[in-house]
């Protein structure tokens, strides 16, 4: 049967509102009203994504973030134009998880929108949304695309995601995704600061996706301009 070339686009904008309605849903409301917590927000946001990444990977690779679809593209694994409408989906997919959210939860909810603590300003926010993206692409590189990599992408992407929010929660937001800032910040018409959550994710995607095109993924893939054309067969 022919692939349809539509299908990961769409997967990709399934895959974005389940993971965001979800994450932003726990970043909302605690139980039984109360304030919710960072572990929570945490776990709901790694665990969800753990197994979004496990179910929707073989469909279209399971990105669910512009950051991660913009270094997937640097390092030469998915074309411009696909690139390009995965990360339409994954805006869409946010945005309606928001507006179905706030129908659900009320207008009063914040939807988990990303915001920086009183003490740092944009330029020490986009410094922590770029480190924090670097943990999570060397997740997303080191255990789903290299090709030496077991098999246990979505589990420590999963992890990757909890531990960013259990440090950055607090100080920005720890969104490491532009479509999870747009996704409430388009449903409450807040838009304060948002290109922290836009420049902060896609230089820390940026500096990991170099990093591993050109320096640790053609250790495993000779065809991708090697530093070190010679296969290591013991003949030099």
């Amino acid at each position: 049967m022919a692939r349809n070339a539509w299908n990961p686009v769409i997967a990709e904008g399934i895959g974005t509102f389940l993971f965001f309605f979800v994450g932003m849903g726990a970043a909302s409301i605690g139980p039984f009203g109360t304030e919710p917590d960072l572990i929570s927000v945490a776990l709901a946001h790694g665990l969800v994504l753990a197994v979004l990444v496990s179910a929707f990977a073989a469909v279209s690779g399971a990105h669910f973030n512009p950051a991660v679809t913009f270094g997937v593209w640097i390092t030469g694994n998915i074309p411009a134009r696909r690139a390009l409408a995965y990360v339409l989906a994954q805006c869409i997919g946010g945005i309606c998880a928001g507006l179905a959210l706030r129908s659900l939860v009320g207008a009063e909810a914040r939807l988990g929108i990303p915001a920086l603590a009183d003490r740092l300003g944009p330029i020490e926010g986009i410094a922590i949304e770029a480190v924090l993206t670097a943990v999570l692409l060397t997740a997303v590189f080191g255990t789903a695309l290299d090709p030496r990599a077991p098999k246990v992408g979505g589990l420590f992407i999963g992890l990757a995601i909890a531990a960013d929010i259990m440090v950055g929660g607090p100080l920005t937001g720890a969104a490491m995704n532009p479509a999870r800032w747009l996704a409430p910040a388009a449903t409450l018409q807040d838009f304060a600061n948002g290109h922290v959550w836009i420049a902060g994710p896609l230089l820390g995607a940026l500096v990991m996706a170099l990093l591993y095109r050109f320096l640790l993924l053609p250790e495993a893939d000779l065809a991708r301009t090697p530093g070190d054309p010679v296969p290591d067969d013991g003949v030099r």
